[in-house]
This record gives C-alpha cells, structure tokens and sequence, in this order.
C-alpha cells in the first residue's frame, strides 16, 4: 500500500497534526567537496541568515553559532527556537539538531517541555528511532509529557514498529499524565498504515475508557477504517455519535455531509453483499482511505492539504475511479473553491482511467439537493455547462 500517511500527514496527525501533509521529506543534499557557502550580498548579517548561508548538512551551525557569540552579539532562546522551527521546515534538519544540542547545554538557558519534543523528532530524522528511544529514556520528568511521548510513538510508527508503539501507548496510559487523544490518533495512523483495521476500533474503546475527547482527525480514522471495510452502517453509527460529540461545529457538519454523499454517490456495498476478489478489495480499501483523507481536509478548510492529496493520487500508478474525482470536486465546492472543482471535472473528462461518468455527476447532483445543498447544487450545475458537458445536464432536467 502506497505510504499516504507520510512525515507531513503523520505530523499533521499528532500537533495539530503540523499541517499536512503525509510529503515524505526530501534527503537532505550531500556535500561533494564544493564547501562554499551561498552567497546573499544583500542578505542582513544576523544569526539567521549565517547559519542559513551554510548549504551543505558537513558544515557546522555549531560553529556559526559559537563565531557569532565569540562577537559578543546577543543570542535568546526565543531566537534560537524560531531558528530550529524554520530549519524544520527548509528540511535542514541537522543543523537544526546540532542548534537544539547546543541550546541544551547552555546553562543560561531552560529547555521547555516543547523543546524536548522537538529535539526527539529532529534525532529520528537525523539520527534514527534508535537513537530517538535513547534519548527518551534519559529526558528528566519534566520533559517527558504527552508531546514528547507522542513524538516517540511517532518515530516507532513511521519504522512500523507496531509493538514499541502498542507498549508505549500502555506506558502513557500509567504515566498519570493527563491523556489526550494525540497517541490514540498516532496508534490508529499506524494500523491503517500496515493494514490492521480492525484494532482501530479496540483504540476508540480504550479512548472512550479513559474518557478522552476525541477530535476529528479520530472520527476520520474510525470512519476511513470502516469504510474501507465496506461496514456502512458503523460509519453511519459513527457520523450519529459525532452529532452527539460536545466538539461538533461547522467543520464536522461539512464533514459529515460529505461522507453522506461519498457513500451515497460512491455506491459502496455493505461487506455481506460484496462479492470481490481480495486483491481487487484491497486496492478498493487504499482508495477509500485517501479518499477519506480528502473528506477530512475538507472538514477542516484546508484547501492545500486537498490538492496535496489530490496531486499525490494523480502521480500513482494505479489508475483513480470515480469515486476519487467524486470525492475532490465535491471537496472544493462545498468549500467555494469553484476554478479548482472545474479543472479537477475537465481533468476527469481527459484523464486515460475512468471515463468520464455521466451518471456519477448526476447522482451528485441529485444527493445535493436531498441533502438540502441546493446552492452547491446549483454551483456543480453551472460548472458542467460551463465546462460544455451537456449530457450531464440534459439527464437531470429530464
């Protein structure tokens, strides 16, 4: 199964799950004897712009760093974390690392709770879950909160090491931490990942028995889960239960939406009428989870994170059903996003897989109005004449 829940999905997932995508991280670039730092003349002389100039991972961000205040300039550790945080991003995670190991061992300055997190995400990358485990084990009290064990199970997760994980989850829960549903989140991500979905419903057990809230990345997961195991009528009970949630907001009733429509519009059998062979439900089973993943963002207006997933399913192999365009062009409409639902229709109507399903765009239609989302409906209808698919229209005004 292709690895959807990659480095910016499974982040997304456990702080805010850092915001998707779930894209692998590129391997930072070697250094091939040409040491010269990049050039910025117009660049400000700060500590910033220093260590960013050094291009190659050999070159030292300890060395700029100690040049820097050997100058007698001031360093804060408000600066010194922007810094790591901004490498993070640039992929620049040695020298993030070799930063956030200097900070540690300055008296002067205090490493917070966020800052042991941080420190074990940046070792797995650079250093491997080994390594990560190691220095978990020697963190003081202080640093070993939820985050930090979540960043841990992170680690154990992306490696697939199923039982690591499973114990670390058991050690959270008699930490005496008070819990949330981030580890939970992390386990499940993990199950779906190496094809065990039916352990993600013993998780929603053990998040109900230590009373956890759970948010909606964990409705998605135990959605995704039972849809992929073609149980419509759990994820009906689920979509109930998330109506009844305290959290339910604007988001989770888009969500909910459409998950109706995907099922609705989707025409997936219920598992004891569906006659498929295992291979064939397999390859249904990945497709509906990045779908899901798809209707997810889509609760949580997060537009980028939509056409992430959807650029990630055009450049697969495999060929995308129905389903998948169904799936995205109801995602931007139902958040506005017009221009991107008609190049993802005229992409379906050039696209070598499906042809492009007439009948599809019309039980779309349909559901919308039933639904009782007749301006979407109306959006969908306008987009399909100007895109000049006629038949489409010519069947609904039948």
């Amino acid at each position: 199964m292709p690895c959807f829940f990659d480095h910016v999905f499974l982040s997304l997932l456990q702080r805010f799950y850092q915001a998707v995508s779930q894209e692998a991280p590129r391997r930072e670039r070697l250094d091939h004897g040409d040491e010269r730092e990049a050039s910025s003349p117009v660049a400000e002389d700060n500590l910033r712009n220093r260590i960013f100039r050094l291009r190659f991972p050999k070159r030292s961000a300890v060395t700029a760093l100690e040049r820097w205040v050997g100058e007698g300039k001031p360093v804060s550790q408000a600066e010194l974390r922007l810094i790591v945080k901004d490498l993070k991003k640039s992929q620049r995670y040695k020298h993030a690392l070799e930063i956030s190991e200097w900070m540690e061992g300055r008296e002067e300055f205090k490493f917070s709770e966020g800052d042991y997190t941080v420190r074990i995400d940046l070792i797995t990358k650079v250093l491997g879950v080994d390594a990560a485990n190691e220095y978990f084990e020697n963190v003081p009290l202080i640093g070993k909160t939820v985050e930090s064990y979540t960043a841990l199970l992170h680690s154990y997760a992306a490696e697939k090491q199923t039982e690591k994980a499973e114990r670390l989850v058991e050690e959270i829960q008699g930490s005496g931490l008070t819990l949330s549903v981030l580890p939970y989140n992390e386990l499940m991500t993990l199950y779906i990942h190496i094809g065990q979905l039916d352990k993600v419903h013993l998780v929603i057990e053990e998040v109900k028995k230590h009373k956890v809230s759970p948010d909606l990345f964990t409705y998605n997961l135990w959605t995704s889960a039972c849809a992929a195991t073609l149980d419509i009528d759990g994820v009906q009970r689920i979509l109930n239960e998330m109506r009844s949630d305290s959290s339910f907001g604007a988001g989770w009733e888009i969500y909910i939406k459409l998950v109706n429509i995907y099922l609705s519009v989707g025409h997936l059998q219920s598992a004891e009428n569906a006659v498929v062979e295992a291979e064939i439900k397999t390859t249904q089973r990945e497709w509906i989870t990045y779908d899901f993943l798809i209707i997810l963002y889509t609760g949580l207006n997060k537009k980028d994170g939509i056409s992430k997933i959807w650029k990630s399913l055009r450049m697969m192999s495999q060929k995308m059903t129905s389903r998948s365009f169904m799936c995205v062009i109801s995602s931007y409409i139902l958040l506005g996003h017009m221009k991107e639902a008609g190049d993802a229709i005229d992409e379906w109507k050039t696209y070598s897989g499906p042809d492009f399903d007439f009948g599809v765009c019309n039980r779309l239609l349909d559901t919308y109005v039933r639904t009782g989302l007749t301006n979407e409906a109306e959006a969908l209808r306008q987009l399909l004449i100007e895109y000049d698919y006629l038949p489409a229209i010519d069947t609904l005004t039948q």
